[in-house]
């Protein structure tokens, strides 16, 4: 991997994670267009901890009330009434679906659901489910349920395929839920914080060994493309939390929409291969 290829990447990653546009698909796009190879999917796990970072420093204060309240509610009864130690197991429990599909599926995530095909082609499907979700949902709700978590849990891990969007599957589900949108979204935060840590995790023996798909990075390059992620990412949440609480995702559904069909356009005319 050349160093401007790392470079562009880590600064894709930061600017897409947390907006509902894929950020796997758009690593998986720009370095198949613009660099002639795909960087894998161990390349982009590992580069995501630097966004997740940022998601630690932003949420530092809540994150430190959630896990206080977690454990103090292990032993007194008084504890578990509280919001905090709720949204703690809210986060936990939404974890678990992509935890486990992750693993059972980790060899198809690697290859086959990396084709350009099914990227595009999830594009366009989730563009549409969210908005959807954004134009019929009521939005009455800040306060999170159990089945909020489980279904937001179930949609974040259909993020493993490419174009999907983590931060995007979350939002339309939590939207449907009845949440507003700054709700789902600062759940939709802290809810990748155990997923994307967890996969950034497992991946960094396979960079290191250099056994993972894809173009292999070199140790310097991995580190700079994941500072460069956790700069980018931290102004990003800022940003699309200040968005949410005063526009649609109008935008982001046309934007899914148009690259989804350009990609298709290419893909079909031999610009681009599949895989």
């Amino acid at each position: 991997m050349s160093w401007l290829q790392a470079l562009v990447l880590g600064l894709v990653q930061g600017l897409t994670e947390f907006l509902p546009i894929s950020s796997s698909a758009h690593l998986r796009i720009t370095s198949t267009l613009f660099f002639g190879n795909d960087a894998g999917a161990s390349f982009t796990a590992v580069i995501q901890l630097g966004t997740e970072v940022a998601v630690l420093i932003y949420f530092a204060k809540d994150i430190g009330r959630f896990i206080s309240a977690w454990f103090r509610g292990l032993f007194s009864a008084e504890a578990r009434k509280e919001k905090d130690y709720r949204l703690a197991w809210y986060v936990i429990i939404g974890s678990v679906p992509i935890s486990v599909l992750g693993y059972l599926f980790k060899d198809e995530i690697r290859t086959s659901a990396r084709n350009l095909w099914i990227t595009a082609t999830m594009l366009v499907v989730f563009g549409l489910l969210l908005g959807l979700a954004d134009h019929l949902a009521k939005q009455q709700r800040d306060e999170l349920r159990l089945k909020d978590a489980v279904g937001m849990g179930l949609a974040q891990a259909l993020a493993l395929i490419p174009g999907v969007s983590r931060s995007g599957g979350t939002l339309t589900a939590g939207l449907f839920l009845g949440l507003t949108r700054e709700a789902a979204a600062r759940y939709s935060f802290l809810l990748a914080i155990p997923a994307v840590f967890g996969a950034g995790l497992f991946s960094i023996p396979d960079v290191l060994e250099r056994s993972g798909g894809g173009e292999q990075a070199s140790i310097p390059q991995m580190i700079v493309a994941t500072l460069i992620s956790f700069v980018v990412g931290y102004a990003t949440i800022a940003w699309l939390l200040k968005y949410v609480s005063k526009h649609s995702y109008s935008a982001f559904v046309w934007y899914r929409l148009m690259l989804g069909l350009v990609l298709m356009g290419l893909l079909s005319m031999g610009l681009l291969q599949p895989i």
